[in-house]
């Protein structure tokens, strides 16, 4: 559909982007997905955003909403609809440093959001990379680097400034429209477009990384073995563990951090891995958060890594259960496999108290695959691993089915997200097939 960009425009301070435009490449796109959407609108302001809406509306155009960074699942654009693309809302604002008070607008990378925080030596626990969106992964969850310390993201949230789908701007807090901010803090993407969040930082400027290789065995004995280690670890460690297969060898390439500059907590923190069996220690340096997640990973989202991905939340790593990661590690179908550990802060919250109930899984099991393989190839080789998920998480998600979001949201925190995904938006028009 043709949309009139200078009738369309008049209420938006923002920009709208069509495809004869110059610069319409550039916001087309996700970073696993090409994209022909009829219109792109970039705005500034919330009422630039409702403008956005009502248009998508008035025209029945489809609607796909992406804060900037990387749109793993590609649900960030569309073929023929519109796009609100929020990359220009992207402030960084500490409003209180004695409270740890920040405000973060939903187009910022968390890139910028740590090169913001660390000049006042905070920093909000996020993802693992610097390109991804606040957006989108506060809304979600926000599995990375400081998960064990602090939490995930939306443990930190203290309140959500949210643009509903009739157009209306509303703050959620815990005094006013807490379900609102309930349903925000894990499965926001149904019920609103997130324009700001209010979290409470921690205090961190320098972090403990360690790089580590350990030789898996067919079994997967050796991943038994580190799932131990973890959960005895001080919950200062997390890890990211990533699994490469060449011919009948599979290593494991694990990336540790410790949220701490202390070298005895770091330590005390790595000294569970450095005893296993198996794994060697190749560098172990303190650093700057920013390097974790620094400026250079930000890059222009362009369809340039086509990609399926699916993911499974662990309890414990069982001897079939490793069997079966290792299996698929090295199978017929290249998978590119991963594994991020949770547990110790998130293990704290009350499963209840978001929309992000997995709180006594230990491990999340992340698998991809590339073209020419897709969809029902990374099917067929995550078969085996699926009997030992108990749950998922929705920002590893290609296809997020019906059958996907009863093991995101199980039991009665899916019958509250989908309540309350109708009330705050009736007609689904924030909800891909809604």
């Amino acid at each position: 559909m043709r949309v009139d960009r200078a009738a369309a425009s008049t209420a938006l301070s923002g920009r709208l982007i069509t495809p004869g435009d110059s610069s319409y490449t550039a916001y087309r796109s996700t970073y696993t997905t090409v994209g022909s959407p009829a219109v792109v609108a970039v705005p500034e302001s919330a009422g630039d955003v409702a403008a956005a809406l009502l248009l998508a509306r008035e025209r029945g155009l489809p609607l796909a909403v992406r804060s900037g960074g990387h749109g793993l699942s590609g649900s960030g654009t569309n073929n023929g609809g519109m796009v609100i693309d929020l990359r220009r809302m992207n402030k960084v604002t500490v409003l209180d440093r004695g409270k740890r008070r920040v405000r973060v607008e939903a187009g910022a990378r968390w890139a910028q959001v740590a090169e913001a925080l660390s000049p006042h030596g905070l920093a909000i626990s996020s993802g693992d990379h610097g390109n991804v969106g606040v957006g989108g992964l506060a809304s979600g969850g926000g599995v990375g680097w400081l998960v064990r310390s602090f939490g995930l993201a939306v443990d930190r949230i203290r309140a959500v400034e949210v643009v509903l789908a009739d157009g209306s701007a509303v703050r959620a807090d815990d005094s006013t429209e807490a379900d609102l901010l309930w349903v925000m803090r894990g499965a926001g993407a149904g019920a609103g477009i997130a324009l700001a969040f209010e979290f409470e930082a921690v205090e961190l400027r320098d972090v403990g990384v360690a790089q580590l290789v350990a030789r898996v065995d067919p079994a997967g004995r050796v991943l038994q073995r580190l799932d131990v280690a973890l959960k005895e670890a001080p919950r200062e460690l997390a890890t990211a563990l990533m699994l490469s297969s060449q011919g009948s060898m599979t290593s494991a390439f694990i990336t540790a951090v410790v949220a701490s500059d202390d070298e005895h907590v770091i330590r005390r923190s790595l000294e569970p891995l450095l005893g296993l069996r198996d794994v060697a220690l190749q560098q172990a340096v303190i650093t700057p958060y920013t390097n974790l997640v620094p400026r250079q990973h930000m890059h222009a989202n362009t369809g340039q890594m086509p990609s399926v991905t699916t993911n499974g939340l662990v309890t414990d790593i069982t001897p079939a259960a490793a069997r079966a990661i290792v299996d698929m590690a090295s199978g017929p179908t290249p998978v590119h496999l991963q594994m991020r550990s949770l547990g110790g802060a998130v293990s704290d919250v009350d499963p209840a108290t978001t929309a992000f109930p997995h709180r006594h899984q230990r491990s999340l099991v992340i698998a991809s695959t590339f073209p020419p393989y897709g969809r029902e190839a990374l099917g067929r080789a995550w078969e085996p691993m699926a009997e030992h998920a108990d749950g998922a998480y929705v920002n590893f998600v290609s296809h997020p089915d019906a059958a996907m979001f009863d093991q995101t949201y199980p039991g009665l925190t899916g019958a509250r997200v989908t309540e309350l995904w109708k009330h705050y938006d009736p007609e689904g028009i924030l909800r891909p097939g809604g």
